[in-house]
């Protein structure tokens, strides 16, 4: 990584270090354990610090090179080898799934599209897969739960987050149009993860990583989207050899960067290009329009919440405009785009400011309690640009 003083990128020195010490005071308050934040402008690195606790039972240190579970984040390297698809031809946003995988065509699924599951409006479960927990991770068991499941709305008319089984079927997409000579963690590896210099992440928990690794542990417990119980199962279900698109991908702050930096240059980091400027930027566009997320259904009784728009795009969220939670920060630009993970993870990335932001943290809080940490912590880093 490239790093320069936060002056050299237009940033203030006084006003980044309200970020750190914000961190800072959370762990010291027990709100979570420790997080590894880098914010960088211009491709340059201005912040990279390690805060508080990797496993504070333990007591191991939170260092640069902890290596994370980034749950959802996932999602948006998944879409990139999906996007390159659509780029060559393999493809089109309109495809219907059972084109590519038969079986799909069931239960009310024959009409749902590309465009409808990186969209989340496919109408699928959000609910856990029924499939013993020990196989979650087995992309070929997973995807054939999936094929047996009927729809829960019509597909393309609600905005539904699928947090495990719509990625799980793009990427069985993918890798039955690579010829099926691959796994898809070859694919994702081979297409996104070494051409990116990516050299601390994998989708499973690749054995050099292992001793880095940062356990997953819920702090606060508050009964919310997932089931604490869930979220700490990744700690013995994420192996070598686990395929899990959605949410099973390892990685450092680092390497998260370079994924934000790839896509705030339009697809392309030390000259090796993965998807075209005009790929990025329709997958960058609001395609749900004004309708809410299903998702946050939830939170309107656990915490007062009022209906606002989903604001996705394809693979990624969108900051879109408005005033309500959001994970990015009020402060941020409408066409801010990323994604969060399950109670711990980001990345966003604001191209008006030049701006990226990557912050992943140990010890996982209740998702809605996680918005809201996280619209502060990516407030203060966007008040700290300064031109």
């Amino acid at each position: 990584m490239r790093t320069a003083t936060p002056a050299e990128l237009g940033l203030d020195t006084g006003r980044l270090e309200r970020l750190t010490a914000a961190i800072t005071d959370d762990v010291a308050r027990e709100r979570y354990d420790g997080a590894v934040v880098l914010v960088g402008r211009r491709g340059r690195v201005a912040l990279h610090a390690a805060i508080g606790f990797a496993d504070r039972a333990s007591g191991r240190r939170a260092r640069t090179d902890d290596v994370f579970c980034i749950f959802s984040v996932t999602k948006a390297l998944t879409a990139a080898t999906v996007l390159a698809r659509i780029e060559r031809g393999d493809l089109a946003l309109t495809t219907r799934v059972a084109d590519v995988i038969p079986e799909f065509a069931a239960r009310g699924k024959q009409r749902i599209t590309i465009a409808h599951l990186l969209t989340h409006t496919a109408g699928l479960s959000a609910a856990m897969p029924e499939i013993p927990v020990e196989h979650i991770g087995d992309l070929e068991a997973l995807v054939g739960v999936v094929c047996r499941q009927a729809v829960e709305a019509v597909p393309g008319s609600e905005v539904s987050y699928s947090p495990l089984t719509g990625h799980a079927v793009l990427a069985e997409i993918v890798r039955r149009l690579d010829g099926g000579a691959r796994s898809f963690r070859q694919i994702l590896t081979d297409e996104v993860l070494v051409p990116l210099g990516m050299r601390d992440t994998a989708l499973g928990l690749r054995a050099d990583l292992a001793a880095r690794r940062v356990p997953v542990v819920v702090r606060d417990r508050t009964p919310g989207l997932f089931p604490p119980e869930a979220l700490e199962g990744f700690n013995f279900l994420l192996t070598e050899a686990s395929e899990l698109p959605a949410a099973g991908v390892v990685a450092t702050a680092a390497d998260v960067f370079r994924y934000a930096e790839t896509l705030r240059r339009g697809g392309e980091l030390d000259g090796v290009r993965i998807l075209l400027p005009a790929t990025l930027h329709l997958a960058t566009t609001n395609h749900t329009g004004l309708r809410p997320n299903r998702l946050w259904n939830y939170a309107r009784e656990l915490r007062g919440w009022d209906e606002f728009p989903a604001f996705l795009g394809l693979g990624f969220w969108l900051r879109g405009t408005g005033v309500f939670p959001t994970p990015f920060g009020t402060l941020a630009s409408p066409g801010t785009f990323g994604h969060p993970g399950a109670g711990s993870t980001i990345f966003w990335v604001d191209p008006e400011r030049e701006l990226a932001f990557v912050c992943l943290t140990a010890g996982l809080i209740e998702e809605t309690r996680s918005v809201e940490r996280f619209q502060r912590l990516s407030d203060l880093a966007l008040a700290a640009v300064a031109d």
